[in-house]
């Protein structure tokens, strides 16, 4: 990591978007690359991981000057890249078998997200600093959006002392942590009204998914079986609270600024590919989403900032994603573009 990239991502952390809310925990104050090991039965996990979520017993360890190593249960999660072929390697999910102790780096954890390299392909690895990208640039826009932090970490297998694998991952901030920094509750719900929801956070939202190109999301419904809403948790300011809403985005893996091999549009959104931009927001927020247009372009440099930012990110996608972004604020950046690329699209 350059000091360059230091620099820049200190700056992030320390923008004012930031200004009036509570400190993250120990785990997201800070934007240094962790350097982790994680011994587990792969083999095992990876196995069972089509067909179960099942946790087994495993360490995590931090290696250099605050090294330490914690019992965990490791799991794979996620759907479509647990399930299908998609991935050889499923995203994980981490948790503390013991309580984390006063000085340990993760204080006030109880699990957490895990997002991986799904295939062991070395090229993998921009699609994962992507998404990485993703969340980082959602921060830039707004403290509503979960932290993340990089690592570089060796998969080890339980028994062994040869490293199986090693790759960059991130962990992803939980929800609660996440609501907690900002005065609001997470809720579970199993489906909404679009009346439901805060005009300027839902307009936020629905243009970042805009701008890094994503369709794999909903913010009324979820999948069947599971709460309200696809890709998207909803804070309220208390915890029975069902008027004002703000959705909060997460696993952007599908989207066109990462824009892996098996990322398809769904079947309802007229485009092609994931790389083509399609805006599902609703009407009733246009007003708000051209104030959202122009706080975004406000913030030009910064999101640039982060795409420069992205530690090991290899300079052919550092430019595509500059590129991409560029594009967002061409549609952005001039009033007729912005009402034919995005507000006219809306849905009623």
């Amino acid at each position: 990591m350059t000091l360059a990239s230091v620099a820049a991502l200190a700056a992030l952390a320390a923008s004012p978007a930031w200004s009036g809310q509570s400190a993250p925990k120990p785990l997201f104050a800070s934007d240094a690359v962790l350097q982790l090991r994680i011994e587990a039965p792969f083999a095992d996990l990876i196995k069972a991981a089509r067909h179960s979520t099942d946790a087994f017993d495993a360490k995590l360890s931090v290696t250099g000057p605050a090294a330490e190593t914690l019992a965990i249960k490791l799991s794979p999660r996620g759907i479509s890249r647990r399930t299908t072929d998609a991935c050889e390697f499923p995203p994980l999910k981490i948790e503390f078998t013991e309580k984390p102790g006063a000085a340990s780096l993760f204080k006030g954890q109880k699990s957490l997200k895990l997002a991986t390299h799904c295939r062991n392909d070395f090229n993998y690895q921009d699609y994962g600093l992507l998404e990485f990208l993703a969340y980082r640039l959602h921060n830039v826009l707004t403290p509503l959006s979960f932290r993340v932090r990089l690592a570089e970490i060796d998969y080890v297998e339980t028994g062994s002392s040869s490293v199986r694998i090693h790759r960059h991952g991130f962990l992803v901030e939980d929800i609660d942590d996440l609501a907690e920094r900002n005065n609001l509750h997470d809720i579970k719900i199993d489906k909404i009204d679009r009346g439901m929801l805060n005009g300027d956070a839902t307009a936020r939202s629905d243009l970042f998914q805009y701008l890094i190109g994503n369709q794999d999301w909903s913010d009324v419904m979820g999948a069947a079986g599971t709460h309200c809403c696809h890709n998207i948790k909803l804070l309220a300011a208390s915890k029975d609270g069902r008027t004002d809403l703000t959705p909060v985005a997460y696993d952007f893996d599908s989207s066109g600024l990462v824009n892996p091999p098996y990322a398809l549009p769904p079947a309802a959104v007229p485009i092609r590919s994931v790389r083509t931009r399609y805006y599902r927001g609703y009407c009733q927020f246009n007003a708000q989403v051209t104030a959202a247009a122009q706080e975004a372009l406000a913030k030009h440099d910064e999101l640039m900032a982060a795409v420069d930012a992205t530690p090991a990110l290899t300079s052919r996608s550092k430019s595509s994603a500059r590129q991409y972004l560029e594009s967002f604020f061409s549609d952005i950046g001039n009033p007729a573009q912005l009402q034919k690329q995005i507000l006219d699209h809306c849905r009623n």
